[in-house]
């Protein structure tokens, strides 16, 4: 990360991202990391953690939505749902659009994140109030070790990148308590980083990992997020029996709630795989 009195850049990798900012709203650093707050002249205000660029108010929607969504419409009846990290409840706003949800809890390791979102981001947060949500501020990998087996039907892991406090949740170990606390039609979502940039290095390595750890299948989606490294991201599902399906493809052509990026056609798109990444996920 860099920045001069008006530039924000993120570099990664030999790339580089840049914002134009306006002024610096916030800065502190937490027991597990740091975390900025910029108001920007093209994408409003934007937080970064690490160094690392978490969201922007202009193209958040898109991460939140191909998040959520794809997952849920892939679930016959999604009424028990787990987010891991996602402290800028983002997630949590699109998983309880969908009425079928009984329950969403949200374990995010640091609560300053969620608190600053309601301060900075109270556009995602909608949801914090809603009776069916449950804001938890602990360790996640702790949390699903301890949950009942079969007591989830959907695992989202909205995480950072595979480092530091976020590092355990991309290993075999946590994946099988994941297995473990699914129910027999579980799914599980996480970010899976850049197509371009992580595919030998983490998408691949995570569906090797998550069937190693008894996962059935696993499949990648494709999305642009352009504030994040080479502006092209994925999401990798994984089933814990059977196939992954768009079960709920008729809902979600006609859903009951208003999205900004997603759609069945989109939904549908986003599995398609390109060539090079077929290639590498034999």
């Amino acid at each position: 990360m860099t920045l001069d009195a008006q530039w924000f850049t993120e570099i990664h990798q030999d790339t580089a991202f840049s914002l134009r900012i306006k002024a610096k709203l916030h800065e502190e650093k937490t027991q597990f990391q740091k975390i900025e707050i910029y108001d920007t002249v093209a994408f409003g205000k934007l937080m970064v953690i690490d160094g690392c660029i978490m969201l922007t108010d202009r193209d958040n929607f898109i991460y939140h939505e191909m998040m959520s969504h794809p997952v849920l419409f892939s679930h016959p009846q999604p009424e028990q749902v787990l987010i891991i990290g996602g402290g800028d409840c983002g997630t949590l706003r699109e998983v309880l659009k969908h009425r079928c949800v009984r329950h969403a809890t949200q374990v995010d390791i640091d609560e300053r994140v969620t608190r600053l979102a309601e301060q900075y981001f109270p556009q995602l947060c909608d949801a914090n109030h809603d009776p069916r949500a449950r804001l938890l501020f602990d360790d996640g990998i702790a949390y699903v070790k301890k949950a009942p087996a079969a007591s989830l039907d959907i695992i989202i892991i909205d995480s950072t990148d595979p480092v530091g406090p976020a590092e355990g949740l991309f290993s075999t170990a946590f994946y099988q308590d994941c297995v473990r606390a699914l129910a027999p039609q579980g799914l599980l979502v996480q970010q899976s980083e850049s197509p371009l940039l992580h595919a030998d290095h983490i998408i691949q390595p995570m569906h090797d990992s998550l069937r190693r750890a008894g996962f059935a299948n696993t499949q990648t989606l494709y999305f642009p997020q352009c504030t994040y490294p080479s502006g092209w991201w994925t999401a990798t599902m994984a089933c814990k029996a059977g196939d992954i399906a768009f079960v709920r493809a008729e809902e979600a052509a006609t859903p009951s709630f208003v999205t900004h990026y997603y759609t069945a056609a989109i939904h549908q798109a986003a599995q398609q795989a390109p060539a090079f990444m077929r290639s590498k996920l034999k």
